[in-house]
This record gives C-alpha cells, structure tokens and sequence, in this order.
C-alpha cells in the first residue's frame, strides 16, 4: 500500500500557534487542528503546507523545519508536521474550519486537539517557550532539501 503524506502546519507568529477548529467530517467537528492537507503528486511536503495554508487560511507562509515524528492517520495516510512562518496576510477559516485561535504556550491545552496533533503540538510549545526564534517572527530557515515528496491526493 502507498503511504500518503498528509502535512500540518505549526504556524506560529508573535510567539504563538495557530489552532484551527474543524468543521468536517463530523466525526471531527469541533475538535482542533494544525492546519494542512495532503500532498499532491509532484509536490515536496513543504510546497503543499504553503499551498494548503493559502487555500485553508489564505495567507503566504514559509514552510521552516519539520517536527521529528510522524503519526497514523489511517490506512494509507500519515501525518509529517512542519513549522511555518507567517509572510503576509490574517488567517481566515476559508475552508474545513469555522474558528482560529492564536494560543501561546500556556495555552495550548486549552482546546480539545485531534488526538494525531497532540505530540507535534507539544513540541511546538516547547520550541516555542524555548524562543528559538520561529515564533516571534525573527526565525530564519529553509524548506530545501527536506522531507521530499509526499504521496498524492485525497
């Protein structure tokens, strides 16, 4: 069976991280989310972050470094997630969310997370009360040469 990539994105800005609440399928609606989506043939799992937050939220990221790990969604489909900046643009629930949230570290726990989210989301809150510098705008670094391809679409 061909694994596919389903990529979510740490977005964070201002030393926070984006939550996004889902509205679809309703076995998940309601619970929260990192951003993102699968990959499409072709594509490196960095372009579909920045092409799925775009679609999603619309705004231009940055795909940054992905958090080591990776999480069964099911048969056929795991979870990679990526840190990303934001470039430009407020995100908006354009698409299978009805609510965002900004959290800081502290506040993470806060919303009831997809049960797959949960150890990225707490490594990002540990990057994140670690200041390394990706949270608050001021972080640097390269998508290039990660990850690779992912699998195709939905």
């Amino acid at each position: 069976m061909t694994v596919r990539v389903v990529v979510g994105g740490a977005l964070c800005h201002e030393g926070r991280l984006l939550a996004a609440r889902r509205s679809a399928p309703p076995e998940l609606a309601g619970r929260w989310e990192l951003p993102g989506g699968k990959a499409e043939p072709g594509e490196s799992v960095p372009e579909a972050l920045v092409r799925e937050l775009r679609e999603e939220l619309g705004v231009e990221t940055e795909a940054l470094e992905r958090i080591p790990g990776e999480w069964p969604l099911k048969p056929g489909l795991v979870l990679h997630v990526w840190t990303a900046r934001l470039l430009s643009g407020v995100p908006a629930p354009l698409e299978d969310h009805d609510e965002l949230r900004w959290l800081g570290p502290e506040e993470l726990e806060s919303v009831d997370w997809l049960d797959q989210d949960r150890p990225a989301v707490a490594e990002a809150g540990r990057r994140l009360r670690a200041d390394v510098g990706w949270g608050n705008g001021s972080g640097r670094g390269s998508a290039s040469g990660r990850g690779g391809g992912g699998g195709g679409g939905a």
